[in-house]
């Protein structure tokens, strides 16, 4: 068996590093006697450059044909002058539309040799594990319509009960397999979207009785994961949370 691999370097540093990450990945390959074949092709600043468009169609075929895609990243500072889907963040969102990835798991691990190199103290730090599902298809970056003047701009932030559901289910479901405990964030003290949010994952609760599940608002979550950090299993969040918060 064959499996197919599309890597996608697109800009900047995009091609140093998944250069450097095939390497790793074909190594571990062979030494485990799995075929892989690998394609590249086109997104973001370079995709605008030659196509046109971030993210050309037939680069969605291939993504959507293969059975992993590999990405490294999109833009610079020669293509900031570009707007609305000519931007090179456009071809991800497309991406991620086109293949429907809705969860992007993203793990939060210290290594004990690198603890006392924190920005954070190393008490604090120690020990670190966590994983943050953040929502990736809805939510303010996919809202329609979108509006821009000079004088005003408009973004509309949109979630069905489906998409939460989703994304919750993976969050209950990660959260069973490690120590029990799920976060959900949101802001439901103002935002209607946070309502709906927290009773849709309240309501999923029922079917992960060994998870125990607690909700936060985004704003003291924030400063949580800066005080107690280790205290924390799992976090489901939505889109622009999910975002903020893992890079935090």
């Amino acid at each position: 068996m064959t499996v197919r691999i599309v890597t996608l370097p697109g800009d900047g540093v995009g091609p140093e590093v998944t250069n450097q990450a095939l390497a790793v990945l074909l190594t571990a390959a062979e030494e485990g006697g799995l075929d892989i074949a690998v394609e590249e092709f086109r997104i973001g600043g370079r995709a605008v450059d030659e196509t046109g468009t971030p993210l050309p169609q037939e680069t969605l075929d291939a993504c959507r044909n293969a059975d992993a895609v590999l990405l490294g990243a999109v833009g610079g500072p020669q293509w900031d002058h570009l707007v609305g889907d000519q931007r090179c963040e456009s071809g991800l969102l497309q991406l991620r539309a086109g293949l429907g990835v809705f969860a992007n798991l993203r793990p939060v691990r210290v290594h004990p040799n690198l603890a006392d190199r924190s920005a954070l103290r190393q008490e604090v730090v120690s020990g670190v594990d966590l994983v943050v599902v953040r929502e990736l298809t809805g939510g303010a970056y996919f809202g329609r319509p979108k509006e821009r003047t000079d004088q005003r701009a408009v973004d509309t932030t949109v979630y069905t009960r489906p998409e939460i559901e989703r994304v919750a289910r993976v969050a209950f479901r990660l959260a069973a397999g490690r120590r029990g405990r799920l976060t959900s964030v949101d802001k439901a003290n103002v935002l209607a979207t946070g309502q709906l949010w927290r009773a849709t994952v309240s309501e999923l609760a029922a079917e992960f009785p060994g998870v125990a599940l607690e909700h936060a608002l985004v704003d003291s979550f924030a400063m949580r994961l800066m005080q107690r950090p280790g205290d924390i299993d799992v976090v489901v969040t939505e889109n622009l949370f999910g975002d903020i918060l893992s890079d935090e």
